[in-house]
């Protein structure tokens, strides 16, 4: 069976908005105080698995599973919680 054009991109871009959400619900937990709920929390964890990928590949570091994918898109997401929490307390 032939691939879809596309269809592999939708799929992992799929698969990257569902690992940031699960990042973004973590981060929430581990970071308290954020203040943004559930929604919020999710929205900085799809955001912040970019950032973790961007971070982690400036150490050298791409690829995994899914579970180091988790990781490196938590890490993201708490490093951009405490970012934005840093920058709303100074207001």
């Amino acid at each position: 069976m032939p691939a879809v054009p596309g269809k592999e991109l939708r799929m992992a871009l799929l698969y990257s908005v569902l690992i940031g959400i699960a990042a973004g619900f973590l981060a929430g937990q581990l970071v308290k105080g954020s203040g943004f709920g559930l929604l919020g929390n999710l929205i900085v964890g799809v955001l912040g698995s970019f950032l973790g990928g961007f971070l982690f590949s400036l150490l050298g570091s791409s690829g995994g599973n899914m579970l180091w994918q988790l990781i490196v898109a938590t890490v993201g997401a708490v490093v951009l919680l405490v970012v934005v929490n840093a920058v709303m307390r100074k207001k």
